[in-house]
């Protein structure tokens, strides 16, 4: 079995967690473990949802692949010398250790990402380039021989965890997964990168995240 460590933290985004398990966890082969400082509950950035923490840090050290999601709390974690630590160690031994989001944040401050190019939320692009990455627009960005792959928002975890399988196992894995959860989007808007969105969207967009904040 190939083990899938998959951090949670308080005020984490759901869909960068889910989006990845529920792509993965199609796999026979892979086995999922969300990890975090304690087992229990953790609650998503809003506070509207909860998920489980199966096993703690100190559980959890050797995991074949870590996916880190991010979230508002991420801005907390770059400075949680316990999680830059476990990656840190992990690291060492994993065959991919990735993020989502703001997850490259994490990453980044951990070291892993020093002289990488990599992608994250477009709206943390400068905190990515003053923790040592060097922020490209583009939705998954791998660094295969340094074993690191990070996706860009949210969504974009699905479009990386589908490129996971097939690293993992083999491209037939990765087009069975798309084809089990359906994912074969045409969306109904086309805003949805900052060279699509018009000047009213990115305002309301950016009027949603101050909400959050």
């Amino acid at each position: 079995m190939t083990q899938v460590a998959i951090p949670l933290f308080p005020r984490f985004t759901a869909l960068d967690a889910v989006g990845p398990y529920e792509v993965l966890q199609r796999i026979p082969s892979i086995d999922i473990v969300f990890v975090g400082h304690r087992r229990g509950e953790v609650r998503t950035e809003n506070g509207m949802l909860g998920f489980t923490c199966d096993a703690t840090f100190d559980e959890v050290a050797a995991p074949d692949v870590v996916v880190f999601p991010g979230g508002v709390g991420t801005r907390q974690l770059i400075h949680d010398e316990t999680v830059r630590g476990w990656l840190q160690s992990v690291h060492q031994n994993t065959t991919l250790t990735t993020s989502v989001c703001t997850g490259a944040l994490v990453l980044a401050s951990a070291g892993l990402l020093d002289g990488l190019t990599a992608t994250t939320h477009w709206g943390a692009a400068d905190v990515l380039n003053g923790l040592g990455g060097s922020y490209v627009a583009e939705r998954v960005v791998e660094h295969l021989p340094q074993r690191i792959i990070t996706a860009a928002g949210v969504s974009s975890g699905i479009d990386m965890a589908l490129r996971l399988v097939e690293l993992l196992v083999d491209r037939e894995a990765a087009e069975a997964a798309q084809l089990l959860i359906e994912y074969d989007p045409p969306p109904p808007f086309d805003s949805g990168s900052l060279a699509k969105a018009d000047e009213a969207t990115m305002a309301r967009a950016a009027e949603y995240v101050r909400f959050r904040e």
